[in-house]
C-alpha cells in the first residue's frame, strides 16, 4: 500500500496558501530522497496548447523548482513535442507557447528544455516487458535527467478516460513517434452524416483526410491515430471503434509510462493538481467548464496510487449540471465516464498496477 499525501484548498492565513501547501507536500512525500545534490532534475509538466487556460499555474511550478534548488540540484521544466499540428509541434513553437503561458525563467526560475529536441528526433529506446511493446521510445532529456518531479493537471481525456500522472509519463515523455505507437487506433467516416466542411482536412497532421465529392475520405496509410479529425468534426461523422480500441490503447499507454521511469527507481516524485477538472486534455486549444469542484493537491512517489486516489476523490464529488457531464452527477459515480461513456479510466489504473508501475491501493494522509 502506497502513501498519498493530500492538501485541501482551505486557507485562512498566508501559512495555508496553495504555494505553502505545495512546499509542505514536497517534504511530506519524501521528495528529498528523490532529488539529490547535483542532479539534473526534470520538472515534467504540460504548458497547455495555445487557447487552453487551465494548465498548472506557473507560480505553483515555481514552488517545486525552488524546492529542487534547495536540494542542491539543477532543475529544468520540460515536455515533449506533439503528434498533432498545433502550437507545440516543434521545440521553437513549444517554447514560445510556454513563455506565453507564463513558463519563462522569470516566473518559474528554471529553463524550459523540450525533451525530445527541435523536431522530436532526440529519443532512445527503453526495454519493457509488455503485452504490446518490448521497447518504447522515450525522450532523451527525460532519460538524461537523474531525477524527475512530475506535475500533472488531472482532467478528462476522450481516449484515456482521464489524464493524471500515468498519462503524463506515457504521452508526455514520448516523442511524436512514440505517441504514434500508442495511438494505433484508426477512425472511420459515417458518410451519411458528413457535410463535407473540410475541418478534418485542416487539422490532420498527416494529410490522411480529404474531401471528395462533398464527403470526407480517410487514408489509413497516412493516419497516426491522433483523433484530431474526430474532435474537429461538428457533425459527429468521424468515430473510432471504441469497443475494440480503448483497452489496447490504455495498455500501450501504461507500458510507455513504465518505460519513462524504468531507469529511475526511487528517483521520481508525483504531484497531482485536482483543480479546474475539465472534460478535455490541456492539448485542446480551449478550456471547457469544470465538471466537479476544485478538490486539492496530492503528492506521492507512486504514480498508480496517486492517480487512483485522484480518481476516487473526483468521483466522490457531486458533478456540476450544465457542463459536459451527460450523466453520473451523483457522488460515487464515474465522472469521466459521465463525459465519455466509452472510456474506462479504472482499467488504466488496473493495468498499470498489473505491469508493476505502482500500487493501486493507497493510504490517504492529509497534510
Amino acid at each position: 500500500m502506497a502513501d498519498v499525501f493530500f492538501a485541501n484548498l482551505r486557507a485562512r492565513s498566508h501559512h495555508e496558501s496553495k504555494v505553502q501547501k505545495i512546499r509542505r507536500l514536497f517534504d511530506a512525500a519524501g521528495f528529498e530522497n528523490v532529488v539529490r545534490k547535483g542532479d539534473r532534475a526534470a520538472v515534467k509538466l504540460h504548458v497547455g496548447e495555445r487557447g487552453c487556460d487551465t494548465y498548472i499555474n506557473p507560480v505553483f511550478a515555481r514552488q517545486v523548482v525552488d524546492k529542487v534548488k534547495e536540494r542542491g540540484a539543477h532543475p529544468f521544466i520540460t515536455d515533449t513535442g506533439t503528434l498533432y499540428a498545433g502550437s507545440r509541434a516543434d521545440a521553437v513553437r513549444h517554447t514560445v507557447t510556454a513563455i506565453e503561458h507564463g513558463f519563462d525563467y522569470a516566473v518559474v526560475g528554471a529553463p524550459m528544455i523540450v525533451a525530445d529536441g527541435l523536431l522530436g528526433g532526440y529519443w532512445r529506446e527503453v526495454a519493457v516487458e509488455g503485452k504490446h511493446f518490448e521497447r518504447v521510445r522515450i525522450a532523451g532529456a527525460i532519460l538524461d535527467a537523474e531525477s524527475m518531479i512530475v506535475l500533472s493537471h488531472v482532467k478528462g481525456h476522450d481516449l484515456a478516460g482521464f489524464g493524471g500522472a500515468i498519462k503524463n509519463l506515457a504521452m508526455g515523455c514520448a516523442p511524436p513517434s512514440g505517441k504514434a505507437e500508442q495511438h494505433v487506433g484508426r477512425p472511420y467516416v459515417e458518410i451519411e452524416r458528413c457535410g463535407g466542411c473540410g475541418r478534418c482536412t485542416e487539422v490532420c497532421p498527416q494529410a490522411a483526410m480529404t474531401v471528395v465529392e462533398g464527403r470526407a475520405q480517410f487514408n489509413p496509410e497516412h493516419c497516426v491515430g491522433c483523433g484530431d479529425c474526430m474532435r474537429s468534426c461538428l457533425a459527429g461523422a468521424i468515430e473510432f471503434d471504441w469497443t475494440t480500441e480503448i483497452r489496447p490503447f490504455l495498455e500501450r499507454l501504461c507500458e510507455y509510462a513504465l518505460g519513462a521511469v524504468r531507469d529511475k527507481p526511487g528517483r521520481v516524485g508525483y504531484i497531482n493538481f485536482l483543480l479546474n477538472i475539465t472534460p478535455d486534455c490541456d492539448c485542446v486549444p480551449w478550456s471547457d467548464a469544470a465538471i466537479v469542484p476544485d478538490i486539492g493537491i496530492l503528492a506521492s512517489v507512486d504514480p498508480v496510487a496517486i492517480d487512483r486516489a485522484s480518481l476516487d476523490l473526483i468521483n466522490s464529488q457531486r458533478g456540476f449540471p450544465r457542463t459536459a457531464l451527460k450523466g453520473n452527477l451523483a457522488p460515487g459515480e464515474d465522472k469521466f465516464m459521465g463525459v465519455w461513456d466509452y472510456t474506462d479510466a479504472g482499467y488504466q489504473i488496473a493495468y498499470a498496477a498489473e505491469i508493476g508501475l505502482g500500487d493501486a491501493s493507497y493510504r490517504l494522509i492529509e497534510v
